[in-house]
């Protein structure tokens, strides 16, 4: 599945998976929901991100853990 608003530059934040060319990674903002921000919230505080970018946030990080298989504790 291709994300075309996630980017990777190995120039860019280590590596990391990051929201259309910026230094946000994909996982600063899955923590912000995890942590129960809104959508709102997210995007008053980065206000040059809009609700396409977060969609692709999640489906990237379903994308990642999709096919992986559980395995006991």
């Amino acid at each position: 599945m291709a994300f075309e608003r996630i980017t990777v530059d190995p120039d860019v934040m280590g590596g990391a998976p990051c929201v259309r060319q910026s230094r946000i990674p994909v996982a600063t903002l899955l923590a912000m929901m995890a942590e129960g921000m809104s959508v709102t919230d997210i995007l008053t505080d980065l206000p040059f991100l809009d609700e396409e970018d977060l969609a692709d946030v999640l489906n990237y990080a379903a994308d990642a853990v999709r096919d992986r298989t559980a395995r006991p504790a």
